[in-house]
């Protein structure tokens, strides 16, 4: 018979896997991404009254690496791995232009009007969503991908990661722009193309 502390433990366990992916999306480095989520699951393990079942478990989790996230990058600004391709002109050779021509008019307008996200708040809210959204921002490139969330997840400012990736704001703002758009493709044929 387990006791609850030890279903805690294993329930926190469980989610290492998850928390991995995410540091390790963000730091690009294994070890520093290591360190992150264990000191994660440390802080979880140490104060599990904190957890208080307020949200989901994983959610929670999520918060805590959040902030161990930021405090790496912070520490080791100077270390953090650039990446490939993230020149000062925002071609990283990821296809980005060819998707800008297919997206929009030479106008600015959508070639396509989006698709209607009807409840956006309600999707949200659904864990479904919240999967078919982790899938999508994983197929983003890496570079792609990290500025994404760092920008829109860990809620840093522009300033704070162009100082962290040494990129150009042209290059951040042209990265992020790319990142909506993708995952704007993704959701509508993943998430709005079965509802």
């Amino acid at each position: 018979m387990s006791t609850p502390a030890a279903a805690f433990e294993s329930q926190v366990a469980e989610a290492r896997a998850y928390l991995l992916r995410f540091a390790r999306l963000q730091l690009r480095n294994d070890a520093w991404a290591e360190d992150c989520v264990s000191e994660t699951i440390l802080a979880a393990l140490a104060r599990p009254q904190a957890f208080g079942n307020r949200s989901q478990l994983r959610t929670w989790l999520v918060g805590i690496l959040k902030h161990k996230v930021q405090d790496a990058l912070r520490a080791r600004a100077r270390e953090v791995v650039r990446g490939d391709g993230d020149g000062d002109d925002g071609d990283d050779g990821d296809g980005g232009e060819e998707l800008d021509r297919l997206a929009f008019q030479p106008d600015g307008h959508f070639v396509h009007a989006p698709a209607d996200w009807g409840n956006p708040e309600e999707s949200l809210g659904s864990a479904q969503f919240l999967r078919v959204l982790e899938a999508c921002v994983e197929k983003l490139p890496p570079a792609m991908g990290r500025v994404f969330l760092m920008r829109e997840w860990l809620e840093l400012s522009t300033d704070e990661i162009r100082n962290e990736i040494g990129i150009t704001a042209t290059n951040l703002f042209v990265l992020l722009h790319r990142a909506r758009l993708r995952l704007r493709e993704c959701l509508e044929l993943n998430w709005l193309g079965r509802h």
